[in-house]
């Protein structure tokens, strides 16, 4: 395949799973791992991608990819992360679901529950759970973001703060090895600050791609987090600050498997 037509290719790649690998491409397309080095050097001295070890993710900016291709990315992880979470979320409980594609997912995984309060300012949200009737949904005030049905702001603000919620599961778009939860919209990193505060035990969904991104405003840290639930391990300076800070690591396995939680982490309870 000539070079200007493997190229795009390589570019809807990362946009569908976030992240393209040497080896990956090298499958794909049949070249040698030096062909690929250098559509990947090209791609990324032009800005359409950003070299990391082994391959390149999409260019790190301060503005989100939409919401549609965020939807397609790491889909199997996410809905393998949804059900791992909902088995630690027990029935007649109060719960906040944040913005995010993985919070979406796990309103879906939520449909055996029965006597929950759900609180979310995801419309997405509270448009899968209409149907549940075991499911008391209450969606909250705020300015509409019409690019994914996120409510934002300080009315929000003001909506969460009148809850005491058992559990939330909030989500982001990036995650520092240090363990800076991290996000693009500081309006949504208020609201999101507000959820922590107000949950009982906190849990953060979010699968490894968020490691290879960056965004610039600081949710909190995952020393603030009950339990991380991800799809495999993490890298090892992150691993190592949530066991000092108590922060539970819950590996999901892929679908029909057990799950996995990390060895280092398994015991560890906030």
């Amino acid at each position: 395949m000539v070079q200007t037509l493997r190229k795009p290719q390589i570019i809807e790649i990362a946009r569908r799973e976030g992240k393209v690998t040497v080896d990956q491409l090298v499958d794909h397309f049949q070249v040698t791992p030096q062909t690929i080095r250098r559509d990947l050097t090209e791609l990324a001295e032009a800005g359409q991608l950003e070299r990391v070890h082994g391959g390149a993710i999409l260019p790190s900016n301060t503005t989100n990819i939409g919401y549609g291709e965020r939807r397609e990315l790491n889909l199997a992880a996410k809905v393998d992360i949804a059900r791992e979470c909902v088995r630690h979320i027990p029935n007649d409980c109060s719960l906040f679901l944040n913005i995010g594609t993985t919070t979406e997912a796990i309103a879906a995984e939520l449909s055996g529950h029965s006597g929950l309060l759900v609180v979310t300012n995801n419309i997405n949200i509270a448009m899968i759970l209409a149907d549940h009737d075991e499911i008391e949904t209450v969606v909250t005030g705020g300015n509409l973001r019409r690019s994914d049905g996120g409510l934002i702001g300080v009315l929000t603000q003001d909506t969460i703060s009148q809850f005491r919620f058992d559990y939330a599961v909030i989500g982001c778009s990036a995650l520092h090895e240090d363990g800076d939860i991290l996000d693009f919209d500081i309006r949504e990193v208020g609201v999101s600050k507000t959820i922590v505060r107000r949950s009982d035990k906190v849990f953060l969904a979010a699968d490894l791609s968020k490691f290879d991104r960056k965004a610039p405003a600081r949710i909190a840290s995952l020393a603030d987090i009950d339990t991380v639930f991800t799809n495999g391990p993490l890298p090892a300076r992150c691993a190592g600050f949530c066991a000092d800070a108590g922060t539970r690591v819950v590996v999901a396995a892929p679908s029909g498997m057990a799950p996995r939680p990390e060895p280092a982490q398994q015991d560890a309870q906030r």
